[in-house]
């Protein structure tokens, strides 16, 4: 249950039932033929088989209310290093490697200086990420987006593609009982939970963007907001590469650890030593009145990425994506489901 969520207007229930009525119905096309998908639903990543040896992965994302944010602060320069991240960190789940990524983003006003700052994070982001940004989408549509303020609004969002060896493909079948968790910082909010982080502290609190709460040492509550989401790309697939056993990749967005159900659900994760939780954090939970149940069930809370691994293998993987990421290292382990 996650009443202040709910009470911030995002009720996780409705929206986990609002996408099986989406699949359900999706899941009834007639093809006249035999469907390429090679995954069951559920994933990460959607694969298609191209050839009886190559698949492509493909996966869509945006931004969310984080871009709220952005417009209320004039700071649009990172926004599109979230939307390639949100992409391409579900991609390599899968073990794809990442190619190519098409941008859509609807506008109220089709400002040059203002979409440039956009294409800006883009750019970043698509860098980072060792993809290609080919094309993509503008859509000016004054009657649908209103900004904060208007006419400042706009909504970004993006589908990724890459490629997978389908004997190679990560599902997370071959996780086991005794696995590590080898846990990757994230670098705070990353792009989701907004809603209730803004109403935490923005509504509920009484701060404002400006405001510097002792909390988050220096920073402003727009810069710990505004944070962009960590890209995991290069560390994955230098994980992948390594040739270390890998059994499930899962990246930690919204829902939490519960993620890692989406890798295998008939077994349970248990979480032994968790990362420093970023202060952004503690803040959201002090001035929002959150539980903790709810803090771990809506956030990352420091952990943006997991990696399933045997335990044998858990000290050198988690050395390999410190390269990285510093600060990756297990912190849990692979149990049986409880009776």
């Amino acid at each position: 249950m996650t009443d202040a969520y709910a009470a911030a207007g995002v009720d996780l229930g409705q929206s986990d039932e609002a996408v099986a009525a989406i699949v359900a119905r999706l899941g009834r096309i007639e093809l006249g033929r035999p469907s390429r998908s090679v995954l069951r639903g559920g994933h990460y990543a959607s694969v298609l088989r191209v050839t009886d040896e190559l698949g492509v992965a493909l996966t869509t994302d945006g931004v969310g209310s984080k871009l709220v944010v952005a417009e209320q602060a004039d700071r649009l320069e990172t926004v599109g290093i979230d939307c390639v991240a949100m992409n391409v960190n579900d991609l390599i789940c899968v073990g794809a490697e990442p190619i190519a990524m098409l941008d859509y983003l609807a506008v109220e006003t089709s400002d040059p200086e203002r979409l440039g700052r956009i294409a800006e994070g883009l750019r970043a982001g698509a860098q980072a990420a060792g993809i290609e940004i080919p094309g993509g989408e503008l859509a000016v549509l004054p009657e649908l987006i209103r900004g904060h303020p208007s006419p400042r609004g706009f909504d970004l969002c993006g589908a990724a593609f890459g490629t997978v060896a389908l004997d190679a493909i990560v599902t997370g079948d071959a996780i086991a009982v005794g696995d590590a968790l080898v846990g990757v910082p994230s670098t705070g909010l990353h792009s989701n939970g907004y809603t209730l982080a803004r109403r935490a502290l923005l509504t509920d609190g009484g701060l404002t963007l400006d405001d510097r709460p002792a909390e988050l040492g220096g920073a402003s509550v727009a810069d710990a907001l505004l944070e962009p989401t960590a890209i995991y790309v290069r560390a994955v697939l230098e994980l992948l590469r390594s040739g270390l056993p890998v059994h499930g990749l899962a990246h930690i967005t919204g829902g939490g650890l519960d993620n890692l159900k989406r890798l295998r659900a008939d077994v349970a994760y248990r979480l032994e030593d968790a990362l420093p939780v970023p202060p952004v954090f503690g803040l959201v939970q002090r001035l929002g009145g959150v539980p903790d149940e709810e803090m771990w069930r809506v956030f990352n809370m420091g952990c943006g990425f997991v990696c399933v691994v045997p335990p044998e293998t858990a000290d050198e993987a988690a050395a390999l994506l410190s390269a990285h990421h510093p600060g990756a290292r297990r912190i849990g382990s692979v149990v049986a489901a409880a009776a």
